[in-house]
């Protein structure tokens, strides 16, 4: 002889809480996905989500080495005459955005636009004047004097 321990309407309360429960369980182990950057040469186009960020609060001061020494992700093919085209999402935009060539800050003032455009030759010469056949870019979104974001990709040289 068998015994139902729950009637047929507490069954379906229950599934129903079950359900309910690991919807909101799946739910909460999903990250906010972090803006976009993307790089633009000719027709060929890379974009990626950063490698660092905190939501436009500062990232802590003992993980921006870390951050700005990352490996890119994200690779892209650059001639010396190619317009390389730098793009942000508007918020990053307006908080305002610099470059970075293998860690080292490139520019003095944060940008403030969506998008920009530069030659490529400006990213191929090193300091000791033999010319790299590639280069780690990191756009680092600021926001007044401390870093936010960053994303990385890496220019490679083509002849």
């Amino acid at each position: 002889m068998t015994v139902a321990f729950f009637s047929g309407k507490g069954r379906r309360i229950g599934v129903a809480l079950g359900a309910v429960s690991a919807g909101l369980l799946v739910l909460s182990a999903c990250d906010k996905p972090t803006p976009l950057a993307t790089v633009t040469v000719g027709s060929d186009s890379v974009h990626t989500e950063a490698a660092c960020y905190n939501d436009g609060e500062a990232i802590k001061e003992s993980l921006i080495q870390g951050c700005l020494n990352k490996k890119p992700e994200k690779t892209i093919k650059v001639a010396m005459d190619d317009k390389v085209r730098f793009g942000v999402d508007p918020e990053v935009g307006e908080r305002g955005w610099t470059l970075f060539i293998n860690g080292q800050q490139a520019e003095p003032e944060p940008f403030k636009k969506t998008y920009r455009s530069i030659l490529g030759s400006a990213f191929f010469s090193s300091q000791t004047g033999a010319p790299a056949s590639k280069t780690n870019v990191s756009i680092v979104e600021t926001n007044g004097s401390k870093l936010t974001g960053v994303w990385q990709f890496e220019l490679k040289k083509t002849s």
